[in-house]
């Protein structure tokens, strides 16, 4: 008796890349690439259309970067495994997307061997972690007495203006996205550049990359 296939989407915003991961994982029978995708907003309209069992992400994709895609692809599929693979080690990114719902983490760095691990882990709904990553979450729980960020909070919509913002795009571009309003663009970033007591775009631009939304 064969194995159940697992069903898998790619999101990377580098098509060499997605074609790399897609041939790896195409090599195991049990593995069934069922969507690619090359930006965040893509990736969470394939996912809530195809329903994949794991959706392996980038974290800096263009348009909504891993993180938001986490939140968003775990709000609306709460049984899809996702797994980050990034050439990200940043203790703050690894943090943030475990908080936000993905179960593995593998360095583009990494052999294609654990990408093979992680991707045959989440498919029996077990957690995954490559070395460097699995140290690097040791030292950081070792390390947590402090309490946590107590950090200003903007929406998960003011979030997603902020990378666009940041990204280069014009509030009429912004809306067409999002397809909201200009109006409704206007508000959110008022209301962000607000609590971060932010006056430029430059200034946006800058909390945008010191706070891993985009990459500088």
């Amino acid at each position: 008796m064969h194995p159940p296939t697992s069903s898998i989407l790619i999101a990377d915003d580098h098509q060499a890349m997605r074609q790399g991961v897609r041939a790896l994982l195409e090599s195991h029978p049990i593995f069934q690439i069922i969507a690619e995708a090359g930006d965040g907003r893509e990736a969470l309209e394939l996912a809530i259309e195809t329903k994949p069992d794991i959706a392996i992400l980038d974290y800096s994709l263009p348009l909504m970067n891993g993180l938001e895609l986490t939140r968003s692809i775990k709000h609306a599929l709460p049984r899809t495994e996702i797994l980050i693979y990034t050439m990200h080690d940043r203790e703050s990114i690894l943090i943030d997307v475990l908080r936000a719902g993905a179960r593995g983490y593998v360095l583009k760095s990494d052999s294609g061997t654990h990408l093979v691990t992680a991707v045959k882990a989440l498919s029996r709904r077990r957690p995954y972690f490559s070395g460097a990553i699995s140290e690097t979450l040791l030292e950081h729980f070792i390390d947590s007495d402090h309490s946590a960020d107590k950090g200003i909070v903007l929406t998960a919509r003011e979030r997603e203006i902020v990378q666009l913002i940041a990204e280069g795009k014009l509030n009429k571009q912004i809306a067409h996205i999002l397809d909201i309003s200009v109006k409704t663009v206007e508000t959110h970033r008022a209301s962000a550049m607000h609590k971060l007591k932010i006056r430029t775009t430059a200034e946006l631009v800058l909390y945008a990359v010191r706070n891993n939304i985009v990459e500088p």
